[in-house]
């Protein structure tokens, strides 16, 4: 999130960002690959994923999202996309979870309530599983 919030700021490229990363913190423990994945393809495809999430951010518009929310929000529906090993659940959860403690007041509520719905359309058969 912190790296998709840098990004947001100055446009760093995914390499630049992961650079500094490893300049400024413990990076032992950190799945870098993971890491990698996320920051480039969040990077790759931020216009895409707004464009999705437009139509899901019915309480507010993207535009008026602080820079931590939009990038939660980037972060949350990448995952849901193209992480199908990671459990619609986990990546809702995760990202809720560093909007509580990151994001402006509330934000875990829009983040929580946008993803949700991204779930119903990115992850349909497996959210049908688990209410069986």
């Amino acid at each position: 999130m912190q790296g998709l919030y840098q990004n947001h700021l100055n446009a760093s490229s995914a390499s630049d960002i992961e650079a500094q990363f490893r300049v400024d913190f413990d990076m032992q423990g950190t799945d870098l690959e993971y890491f990698r994945e996320l920051l480039a393809g969040v990077q790759r495809e931020k216009d895409q994923l707004d464009a999705e999430l437009l139509p899901l951010a019915t309480e507010r518009k993207l535009e008026e999202c602080d820079p931590v929310t939009l990038a939660l929000l980037r972060l949350g529906t990448y995952e849901l996309k193209h992480r199908i090993d990671v459990p619609y659940k986990v990546a809702i959860n995760e990202s809720v979870n560093l909007a509580k403690k990151f994001g402006p007041q509330d934000a875990h509520k829009f983040v929580n309530a946008v993803l949700d719905r991204a779930a119903l359309q990115l992850r349909q058969s497996e959210i049908a599983d688990h209410q069986r």
